[in-house]
């Protein structure tokens, strides 16, 4: 009987279940949360555009001191960074060579003088007589011959001894203005040649701000612009100058152009290797520019993503690029003053996505 009971109930349960089930709310859809993404407020520009670039002090002229002769180096008396006075003694060579030489030219030219003498005494002797009639022409002339080949001979002998006194005289290096050392290119006890450069001496009188330069920004840049210049470590020490060489052929490597900017009148805390920050202004038409980053392609054309403020959604823009700057690109036709731009996030957007704006600078 109470198998037939439960028989009985278990349809009436099923209906009641599937009843419950039926009456139970369906599960709402999880909301997508909106994109973070970096944003600028567009601008117009002005017509110029500042650059600025990194570069270094180095002396307007750098020499190579060397010796004009070869020989084994016994002394140098300064070091990298020393300060030479004009007319020092930088650097000497064995003496000893050089020496010897001067004795050999002087006793040549005692010889020589020697020679010249008896010669001088007979030609006159031969002239004497030739007036008298008691010689002949021949002898005369074979005389004069002989004279002037023995003043001929001191000659020669004088400029020996002149060239060996000069030899002598290039066994020390002397520095023919002041300025510092920068490098050393010889120790004390090496056979150095002729040439060979012993020091490197940047003279005073003059400093440069080198930098190296895209050709873009020499191309755009006015003529003989005013580059301001400031420490780097320190920026209120600062001075101004006007570009003095520009290389003619770019870095293989870097392809940049070396440029040379003559300060005037720096200041003492810019010391040779100082690494310093070089400043101009670039002449261009005015416009609307983003930032590189921003920029993306639709249908094959460059295009932005705009943030409509309102709905705090995006969509992609089309716009026309005139020019591609360092870190820039600026923009001829598609923005406006006031437009809200996507900088970071560009290539997972998709047209009216939400976003949530992490930064709206202009």
């Amino acid at each position: 009987m109470r198998r037939l009971r439960l028989l009985s109930i278990l349809p009436a349960l099923t209906v009641v279940t599937s009843m419950l089930v039926s009456c139970k709310p369906a599960e709402q859809p999880t909301a997508q949360q909106p994109r973070p993404v970096r944003v600028v407020t567009v601008e117009r520009q002005p017509a110029s555009e500042a650059v600025s670039l990194s570069g270094q002090i180095e002396a307007e002229t750098e020499v190579n001191l060397s010796f004009r002769v070869g020989g084994r180096m016994i002394a140098r008396s300064v070091n990298v960074g020393d300060r030479v006075k004009s007319g020092q003694v930088v650097a000497r060579l064995e003496p000893d060579p050089a020496e010897n030489a001067l004795r050999v030219a002087r006793a040549n030219l005692a010889t020589a003088l020697s020679l010249l003498t008896k010669t001088r005494n007979d030609f006159n002797r031969q002239d004497e007589l030739l007036r008298g009639g008691w010689t002949t022409r021949v002898r005369h002339d074979q005389a004069l011959q002989a004279f002037q080949a023995a003043q001929a001979q001191v000659d020669a002998a004088r400029a020996s001894e002149a060239a060996a006194e000069d030899n002598l005289a290039y066994t020390e290096l002397i520095a023919d203005a002041p300025g510092h050392v920068t490098a050393i290119g010889a120790e004390p006890g090496e056979v150095v040649q002729p040439g060979r450069m012993i020091v490197q001496l940047a003279r005073e009188g003059g400093r440069d701000a080198v930098f190296d330069v895209p050709a873009r920004v020499i191309q755009d840049a006015p003529y003989s612009p005013v580059v301001a210049v400031r420490l780097t470590s320190d920026p209120s020490v600062r001075a101004t100058g006007r570009v003095r060489e520009v290389a003619p052929q770019a870095d293989p490597v870097t392809r940049t152009f070396r440029v040379r900017v003559g300060l005037d009148n720096p200041p003492e805390a810019m010391r040779l290797g100082s690494t310093v920050t070089g400043s101009i202004a670039l002449e261009g038409a005015a416009g609307i520019s983003v930032p590189a980053s921003a920029l993306t392609r639709a249908q094959g054309q460059p295009a932005v993503w705009i943030v409509d403020p309102a709905a705090s959604t995006v969509s992609l823009h089309p716009i026309d690029v005139e020019r591609y700057d360092l870190a820039r690109v600026i923009v001829a036709q598609g923005l406006e003053p006031g437009d809200v731009v996507v900088t970071a996030g560009v290539q997972a957007l998709r047209p009216g996505e939400k976003v949530r704006l992490l930064g709206a600078a202009s």
